[in-house]
């Protein structure tokens, strides 16, 4: 079965409202073997609805559609399935009923347009709506099934839960039932197009399919699987992640809900290291993002954030010539600032990060984006150089990025 879903609602379109709905059902759907080709957004208007209806049903057995279920006179989605599919509007008696009885317990009088809400498609049938007074509707119509669902996530979901998945796991039952199950494998500190290279022979599988996107810093590899059960799927997923990880090596830092943060603190953990950082430019960032990890506490010892010079020198040991003599962002003051993590938290690694975050603040020598990352190791200091594109907190994430990842592989270097 094929599946479209469209979102309507201007506020959509005008990005006042994010739409996690669409996301939502989208997992439900492949979890049900259902592949869903296209999504679609359209605005408030009946007309542009009604052809973007004609257009989803030309191509798809299954169309949902999220929002425009409400009373007011710009909610008018039943209304164009209706139209769209040749029917006229009927009153629901359970929907009226519900409808009237959840005004009663507030003590307020229904009007005409609340009541409106009851109206469905003649041959369709009404999905309650256990949280508000929108009900939802399945209408199913020359080998075609559509169904109207409200837009508020806290109604949706729990219309999803009772009626539609329900519904729709009777519809695609049998022989010919099948899952569709997903692994994101996460890799860092390569670009998207270098990491594609290593895999590009894997790209063309049909299925279980490979394809990657970058994100935030990061690329994932998105790979997907349909099969008649999910055992059958996480096996076609296990094999294609093996020949994947056998091109990208040690670039690959996780899976699904791994964060590098988590991935070095575990690592951290096992190998019972302590870990600390001194942080200028990224202004506690990357401190921040270890913290948030549950049981930071077992190896994390602090942070300095040393925005200014007399505090990279009072607090971390930073002599002061030093920054006279290199600039406060410079490979030397990355490299003390690092030291002096480590000596004055008592942490194995630490890491020392000073650089310029813009938008202003550059020079020819020292352009916007320029931030110096020192690790600190038991055996030694290493500075890495980098200049990182993007707005001041885009060049704030890449630099976490880099110095959780240098710790990253340090600790996954030991005894090699």
């Amino acid at each position: 079965m094929h599946a479209e879903i469209i979102s309507v609602g201007t506020e959509l379109l005008l990005g006042h409202t994010v739409d996690t709905n669409a996301a939502y059902l989208g997992k439900i759907l492949s979890s049900l073997g259902i592949d869903v080709y296209y999504r679609a957004t359209v605005g408030d208007n009946a007309e542009r609805l009604a052809e973007t209806l004609r257009a989803a049903l030309s191509r798809a057995d299954l169309v949902i559609t999220i929002g425009g279920l409400g009373p007011t006179m710009d909610d008018l989605t039943k209304e164009t399935i209706a139209h769209v599919l040749g029917e006229r509007m009927v009153s629901d008696p359970d929907s009226e009923r519900a409808i009237r009885e959840f005004f009663e317990r507030r003590g307020i009088e229904p009007v005409a347009s609340n009541l409106k809400q009851a109206l469905r498609p003649e041959s369709g049938v009404a999905l309650p709506n256990r949280v508000g007074t929108a009900p939802g509707v399945i209408v199913e119509k020359d080998d075609k099934i559509v169904i109207a669902l409200p837009g508020p996530p806290g109604e949706l979901i729990p219309m999803v839960v009772d009626s539609v998945v329900p519904y729709l796991d009777q519809k695609t039952s049998g022989k010919h039932r099948s899952v569709i199950e997903s692994r994101v494998l996460k890799v860092v500190g390569i670009g998207e197009s270098a990491a594609e290279d290593k895999v590009r022979d894997l790209l063309t599988s049909e299925n279980p399919t490979i394809a990657p996107y970058a994100k935030g810093g990061e690329v994932h590899f998105r790979i997907t699987a349909k099969a008649p059960n999910r055992q059958a799927a996480l096996a076609m997923i296990s094999d294609l992640e093996a020949k994947a990880r056998e091109r990208l090596g040690d670039y690959v830092f996780g899976i699904d809900e791994d964060t590098l943060e988590s991935v070095v603190v575990r690592l951290l953990v096992e190998r019972g290291l302590k870990l600390a950082f001194a942080e200028s430019c990224t202004g506690g960032l990357v401190s921040n993002r270890v913290t948030d990890v549950p049981g930071a506490s077992e190896t994390f010892q602090g942070g300095v954030v040393a925005y200014a010079n007399d505090v990279k020198s009072g607090m971390l040991g930073v002599p002061a010539e030093i920054i006279a003599r290199h600039g406060a962002v410079s490979p030397e003051v990355a490299e003390a600032m690092a030291n002096g993590a480590a000596e004055r938290l008592g942490a194995d690694i630490a890491v020392g990060i000073t650089g310029i975050a813009g938008p202003t603040g550059g020079t020819p020598e020292k352009p916007v984006g320029l931030v110096y990352i020192a690790l600190k190791t038991p055996e030694s200091v290493s500075v890495t150089r980098n200049v990182f594109g993007g707005s001041r907190t885009e060049i704030k994430m890449r630099a976490s990025h880099v110095a959780l990842n240098m710790v990253r592989m340090y600790l996954l270097n030991i005894g090699r």
